[in-house]
């Protein structure tokens, strides 16, 4: 099959929307892209009962023989936990049961408001350092009580994973984009380069009309991830609240940050970085970005922009 300039497909997975784009390459690779997507959703969603992070979230302190993407999803999230100084944090789930973010966000209900919803909270939150990892036998162990969440770095690894088997396939470019999460990789149908933009934070990047962008970055080989608090949201005992939860209180954060774009050298990165940055705030965020060799853009609960000095290198 002739290769195209320009191919493109869309997809849902990961409880998102996203978009993958490959630039002369075969467009059959398109389909394993997509396969390659469902199969790290089979194996990461906590979601799925059968998943490999449910059989580790329910292994009782037991080490679980795992896939390599998986030890490499908890290995990373656990670099991303010391990097932020624990503001990333991939144990939080048991505070997200307990607010009732039990199913897939698409399946909360309409308009994200949910019954009430009553969960054992005994989980352990904060417990990063005791997670034992094995490379020689391929195993990871939790400590009792404690629960992994992916969804705070999954997107974004998926993201690189993908990119790379599509360069590797022959695509001269690949973009892989998960909800916001991306990465870009090789040549770019922008005069070589792939020119990423940022939209308005307020406005749902779903929706039929979005306002102007904040910002454009050029890249040729790096990733650009989002957090935001305003999305993603639903109505638990009564009470707005959010998936972004303080890893230090265990609540939805109110940090007075509503958004945090990062660009950095890989999606995983960037997906985790931004997180920790939206939780720390406008005060220690910047810093966080600064201090791990990545760039971003900070939207204050007032709408504010911060941009960091680094920014500019890629606008």
């Amino acid at each position: 099959m002739r290769a195209e300039p320009v191919v493109h497909r869309h997809l849902a997975a990961m409880g998102t929307i996203g978009t993958i784009t490959v630039v002369d390459g075969d467009p059959a690779l398109l389909d394993g892209a997509v396969a390659r997507i469902d199969e790290l959703e089979a194996r990461w969603s906590r979601f799925r009962p059968d998943s490999e992070i449910s059989r580790l979230n329910r292994a009782g302190g037991d080490a679980v023989a795992v896939s390599t993407d998986t030890f490499t999803l908890v290995e990373l999230a656990v670099d991303a936990w010391r990097a932020t100084a624990g503001w990333f944090d991939p144990t939080v789930l048991p505070a997200l049961l307990s607010l009732g973010y039990t199913r897939s966000f698409e399946l909360l209900g309409l308009h994200g408001l949910v019954q009430r919803t009553t969960v054992d909270q005994a989980g352990r939150l904060g417990a990063c350092a005791s997670i034992e990892l094995d490379p020689d036998e391929r195993t990871v162990r939790l400590p009792a009580g404690t629960m992994l969440d992916p969804g705070g770095i999954g997107k974004g690894l998926a993201c690189d994973l993908v990119a790379r088997q599509l360069r590797t396939g022959g695509a001269a470019g690949a973009l892989v984009d998960l909800g916001g999460d991306l990465r870009v990789l090789g040549t770019g149908p922008d005069d070589g380069r792939w020119t990423i933009t940022i939209d308005d934070a307020f406005v749902d990047p779903y929706g039929e009309h979005r306002a102007d962008e904040v910002a454009r970055v050029r890249l040729r080989d790096g990733a650009v991830a989002t957090s935001s608090t305003i999305h993603r949201r639903w109505e638990h005992d009564g009470e707005p609240v959010h998936h972004l939860v303080d890893p230090r209180s265990g609540h939805p954060s109110d940090s007075g940050l509503v958004a945090a774009t990062v660009v950095a050298a890989d999606a995983a990165t960037a997906d985790a970085v931004a997180k920790a940055a939206l939780l720390a705030g406008p005060e220690e965020g910047p810093a966080i970005i600064d201090a791990l060799d990545t760039a971003g853009l900070l939207v204050t609960a007032s709408g504010d922009v911060i941009v960091t000095p680094d920014l500019r290198r890629f606008t």
